[in-house]
């Protein structure tokens, strides 16, 4: 056998040997329950180097020859009874780059993570359980070759043995004080600080008014009970709110009212009965002052009644002509005057120029 591990519970026990042969034996009585064959993509099969159990469930993963880590359920396993059976693994997990045999192997200690040392230096490589996706890839020292590695049980800490020297592989978390207190400084080296006479008292004296405010504002109430509506949610239609908009303070103008349709104040129908009064009044001066007068004109009658319009005169109706107006002759005095004649001193003109005004 070139391989043996134990499940935790130490109900079974797994062996494995250099033909690629798993056989599952009960820890008490010796008996073989079960057995599988791990062969490669061909029928060709494969030596088992070492089994390493999961602290968490019942997966356990096997390192072989052919450079690649089989991970298997043992419930499975252990329920395939009988003749040798092809189990199918889980997961399968292998360096396609380098191509890397693996010195040993090992689970996190929640199971979700698989970490395996390479045997021809010190790197250790690191793969998600659930996914099969390479997460982290750890590089010691050169010239190291590592021995074996191993992973806390409970945090996340790497353990590996290279050259006679254990490395530690974990994460630096960095301490955020400010957390805790903001107004909290964190400094490379100590500091004097000049502290006040009354500073750490109960009662401090040279504690300004501002501050004695701020302290009152502390102790303000502060309703928790009270949902004050979401602006991005109100419909502005049916918003509360005082200082919408929501009349405009005009009278509007109509024409025909329906009958209590508008109800008129007392003030308003006492200045409409005062217009219609004024406007009464105006209508009667217009009449008193009218003076109607008959224009008669000579040589044609004027009908008592206007003829309708596009109205055309009668056959027997003799036609009326009006009188030609009499010839004016102007007076002398509204003659114009005679043009007068006087010379303009202009160049290159001897004879005088005719000028009209």
């Amino acid at each position: 056998s070139s391989g043996i591990n134990a499940e935790y519970g130490g109900q079974r026990i797994f062996t494995g040997n250099s033909r690629g042969k798993v056989l599952v034996f009960n820890s008490s009585s010796l008996e073989l329950l079960t057995s599988f064959q791990v062969t490669t993509g061909s029928s060709t099969t494969t030596g088992i180097k070492s089994i390493e159990f999961a602290r968490k469930g019942s997966n356990f993963l096997v390192n072989s020859s052919d450079r690649i880590i089989r991970v298997y359920d043992g419930d499975l396993v252990a329920s395939t009874k009988g003749e040798p059976q092809q189990v199918e693994p889980v997961q399968k997990l292998q360096d396609l780059v380098n191509r890397t045999q693996w010195k040993k192997c090992c689970f996190s200690g929640d199971a979700e993570f698989i970490c395996a040392g390479s045997a021809r230096q010190h790197d250790l490589y690191i793969w998600d359980m659930a996914h099969g996706n390479l997460v982290k890839i750890l590089h010691g020292q050169k010239g190291e070759h590592l021995l074996d590695v191993v992973w806390h049980p409970n945090r996340p800490i790497i353990a590996s043995v290279a050259s006679g020297v254990v490395s530690v592989w974990a994460q630096t978390h960095a301490e955020n004080w400010s957390a805790y207190a903001p107004n909290f400084k964190e400094l490379d080296e100590n500091e004097e600080y000049d502290e006040r006479e009354s500073e750490f008292d109960i009662e401090d004296e040279d504690k300004s008014v501002e501050d004695k405010d701020e302290s009152r504002e502390d102790n303000i109430e502060v309703d928790v009970v009270t949902c004050d509506p979401i602006k991005a949610y109100i419909d502005s239609d049916i918003e509360d709110d005082d200082n919408v908009l929501t009349f405009i303070p005009i009278t509007p103008e109509i024409e025909d009212p329906e009958d209590g349709f508008w109800a008129m104040t007392e003030e308003e129908v006492a200045n409409l009965e005062k217009m219609k009064q004024e406007e009464q009044k105006h209508k009667e001066d217009l009449q008193k002052n009218t003076e109607i007068v008959d224009v008669k004109y000579e040589g044609h009658e004027i009908p008592d009644k206007p003829p309708e319009m596009g109205a055309l005169p009668k056959k027997n109706e003799p036609k009326v002509k009006a009188p030609k107006p009499p010839a004016v002759k102007p007076a002398k005095d509204q003659l114009p005057p005679p043009p007068m004649e006087m010379p303009l001193d202009i160049p290159n003109i001897d004879k005088p120029c005719t000028v009209f005004t």
